[in-house]
């Protein structure tokens, strides 16, 4: 799919479901991640992305949320989610602006630049281990790079 194509599906995808949601597949030492696009746009409340999770189950949960956004309910950083991931409780953890222009281009592109709301939901292991805790392996930092920090050079 061209650019082109690629933008038209997403306005018509924000029009008719209120945010597109953009799966970017891993490579090497880098996790495949999923964003919306739109929520900003059509509800006032921040965008979100997850890291680290299959393609079908990141889609499903950022529809998820953006399903509870149209029917009322806002978010933000720090928020305890219940409900997004069976027996689990996720964390909305704010996204600093230095990372959108490298993670989140189809957003950049949508809001004319870097300056929009986004929101990382960070999940625990089934041990109850979040990734910044002292108890997180490597892998488990990598699988969900914590995003409010200033990013260095991408």
């Amino acid at each position: 799919m061209d650019i082109q194509a690629a933008q038209a599906r997403i306005v018509e995808d924000i029009r008719k479901y209120g945010c597109h949601v953009l799966q970017v597949q891993g490579n090497g030492p880098h996790p495949s991640f999923a964003y919306t696009l739109g929520i900003g746009r059509t509800s006032d409340s921040p965008d979100v992305c997850v890291f680290g999770l299959p393609a079908p189950s990141a889609h499903r949960l950022l529809h998820h949320y953006n399903k509870r956004v149209r029917e009322g309910e806002r978010f933000e950083a720090g928020q305890v989610l219940q409900g997004f991931i069976k027996d689990t409780d996720c964390l909305l953890r704010p996204v600093d602006p230095s990372h959108h222009e490298a993670l989140f281009g189809f957003n950049v592109w949508l809001h004319d630049g870097p300056r929009f709301k986004m929101l990382q939901l960070v999940y625990p292991t089934v041990e109850g281990i979040w990734p910044w805790s002292e108890l997180a392996n490597d892998w488990l930092r990598q699988q969900q790079p914590i995003l409010e920090n200033v990013s260095g050079p991408h």
